[in-house]
């Protein structure tokens, strides 16, 4: 990773003199400064973005708020579970494949513009191979996230919680141990004031899987008679993070979308997949239409618990 010179808000380049990733723009549709309210979501793979909050991009991007994704690994080290795809020039391409995946992935879910921070998948366990997430200095990583945190201006930023005993990668740990001091020092002018003009965020939450939303799938299969991909006895040994929970959002009417964002991570997501898609459409899109959320941090009041993320939210125009 090299120095490099990128925009700031008031559209001069600079030139930081320590080292950090170079983001670049996978795909934009549309200017997410031009919307009242902007929401940024910090995820670790291509494929997060769909099956955490998937349904909340769209809900959101439908309503005409400003969708941003940032991506921070490529990816690349995951395994291909679409035993159609599990062939040896998919393998050769997977870097290229899922970066393409990502592109279809979030033109169905609305989002106007889609981040590649610029890290390397760092595997489970992790390998600490220089270029991959985990293995680079914390600060660096910090530093990335508080420019695009001033480029983009975003009132809600949604990132993971602390606590991931269900599933600690490396990648993952790490989106939660940058953002949160980026949510912070993005709006501190003395924080390298070389990567742009502060910008305060309004809200931080973290995405998550509650313990509510698998127990509804798993009755659903067992309502209709089908064998349930979901095991209740290891939710018995595990500590439910449920009563954490501040915001529950509907996202029904964009249950479509999703799957389709789903699907296009076509190595990742085996269409025979009974966890993803194993319920008949009718019962899947009811079973449990909500997104998870716990409020991290606010600056504005609102009553809790919520149904929308920009609940308390002042918008305006960047």
């Amino acid at each position: 990773m090299t120095t490099y010179a990128m925009p700031t808000c008031s559209g001069h380049p600079t030139e930081l003199d320590a080292v950090t990733p170079e983001p670049e723009v996978l795909r934009q549709a549309g200017d997410p400064a031009r919307c009242e309210r902007r929401m940024l979501t910090i995820h670790a793979h291509p494929d997060d973005e769909a099956s955490k909050g998937g349904g909340s991009a769209a809900r959101y991007a439908a309503a005409g708020v400003g969708v941003v994704l940032v991506c921070c690994t490529g990816g690349e080290a995951g395994s291909i579970l679409n035993p159609a795809l599990d062939l040896p020039d998919v393998k050769e391409r997977l870097p290229q494949v899922r970066r393409q995946e990502l592109i279809e992935a979030t033109a169905y879910l609305g989002y106007q513009r889609v981040w590649m921070l610029g890290y390397q998948d760092s595997n489970m366990p992790a390998s600490n191979e220089p270029g991959t997430f985990a293995a680079a200095p914390l600060d660096e990583t910090v530093r990335a996230l508080v420019r695009l945190i001033r480029r983009e201006r975003p009132h809600v930023v949604v990132t993971y919680p602390a606590n991931q005993r269900g599933y600690r990668h490396p990648d993952h740990l790490r989106v939660h141990d940058a953002s949160m001091p980026a949510y912070k020092a993005a709006r501190d002018p003395a924080f390298h004031p070389e990567l742009g003009e502060p910008w305060a965020p309004q809200k931080l939450y973290y995405i998550l899987w509650s313990r509510a939303s698998l127990v509804a799938r798993h009755k659903a299969f067992v309502q209709l008679g089908l064998p349930s991909p979901f095991n209740p006895a290891r939710w018995k040994r595990r500590r439910s993070m449920d009563h954490f929970l501040t915001t529950k959002v509907f996202v029904g009417d964009h249950w479509e979308q999703t799957r389709n964002a789903l699907r296009a991570h076509a190595t990742q997501v085996d269409p025979n997949s009974r966890h993803w898609f194993g319920l008949p459409p009718e019962v899947d899109r009811t079973a449990y239409p909500y997104d998870d959320y716990i409020l991290a941090r606010s600056a504005v009041r609102t009553k809790l618990p919520e149904d929308d993320l920009f609940a308390g939210v002042n918008g305006d125009r960047a």
